[in-house]
């Protein structure tokens, strides 16, 4: 057994040698070569390895267990733990590959050479340092996170991933928005810390405005205590009341405060219970009406007005 695991090793080891005899280089220095490489190479694997364990023990900490709702401490972790794979990857894989150069030549002059060379690139990629500088101060303040809803750059969408370099959006048609940080001047994101559903009903100005307002603010209650989406709010709905007097409909407000990023399903769940509700209570909710005044010519007197009967102008 212990002569068929070594085998490879030996075949490996005649393969240097045979490449030294040909290049006329010493099969024994060769070889010696060639087993550090293949340990820079296995430790730079070991290495990236332990970055992906350490990104994965992040995730694993900052993970309440809770699927329905992603708290601000998960978010935080997830940018964390994708920059630490993406960053982790590109460093290990550069010092792996400089010390592979260093075996075979003396890299020193090339590092200084690279250093001028950098500076002189540097100078005509102004945009990329500010990429990275902007990036680096995004990530340290803690702007935003994966998982967030943000707008930037007169783009706005779900941040599916984060570098020093862009930030990765997707917006609610699925069309994916690659911004680079320096472009980011404002940010607005709707779903750190809190957010908040305004949801206005109007009801018709022949009904009752405060039997509509009581329907309301029982909804209301059983909506804020019911078990799935009760979960979901930061606080009971308020019902502020009469908002506005439109052209159709005594609009209504009410307000509601939820977890980070849940203001558009929990808005549209309670929309869902309002009709419903206003239908068993025989409520209306009006749709746009003009009323149209006919003057006759020559009628029965020089006041003669026809009214037409309300009629419909929207869906």
């Amino acid at each position: 057994m212990l002569a068929l695991n070594l085998a490879p090793l030996f075949t490996f080891g005649e393969i240097l040698r045979r490449l030294g005899a040909i290049l006329r280089i010493d099969g024994e220095e060769l070889i010696r070569s060639g087993l550090r490489v293949l340990g820079i190479w296995l430790l730079a694997w070991l290495a990236y390895r332990v970055v992906r364990l350490a990104a994965r023990r992040i995730e694993i900490a900052v993970d309440d267990g809770d699927d329905s709702v992603t708290t601000l401490r998960e978010r935080r972790g997830q940018t964390i733990s994708q920059l630490l794979r993406s960053v982790g990857r590109v460093v290990i894989f550069a010092i792996a590959l400089l010390l592979t150069f260093n075996i075979f030549i003396d890299i020193g002059p090339i590092l200084a050479g690279a250093g001028i060379l950098g500076l002189a690139i540097s100078f005509g990629a102004q945009s990329l340092v500010k990429d990275v500088i902007s990036g680096f101060f995004i990530l340290f303040e803690n702007q935003f996170a994966i998982g967030d809803v943000i707008e930037v750059a007169g783009k706005s969408g779900l941040v599916e991933k984060m570098t020093l370099r862009v930030v990765v959006l997707r917006d609610a048609e699925g069309i994916m928005h690659v911004v680079p940080n320096s472009e980011i001047k404002v940010v607005s994101n709707k779903t750190r810390g809190w957010s908040r559903a305004v949801v206005d009903v109007g009801v018709p100005y022949d009904e009752n405005v405060d039997r509509a307002l009581e329907v309301l603010r029982d909804e209301a209650a059983q909506f804020s205590t019911d078990r799935i989406w009760g979960a979901q709010l930061d606080g009971p709905v308020e019902v502020l009341g009469v908002e506005s007097l439109g052209d159709s409909a005594v609009v209504l407000r009410t307000l509601i405060r939820t977890q980070p990023g849940s203001q558009w399903s929990v808005a549209r769940e309670f929309r869902r219970r309002i009709k419903n509700r206003f239908d068993r209570e025989n409520l209306e909710i009006p749709f746009p009406q003009r009323r149209v005044h006919v003057r006759v010519e020559g009628g029965p007197g020089p006041d003669s007005v026809v009214h037409a009967a309300a009629g419909a102008t929207g869906g």
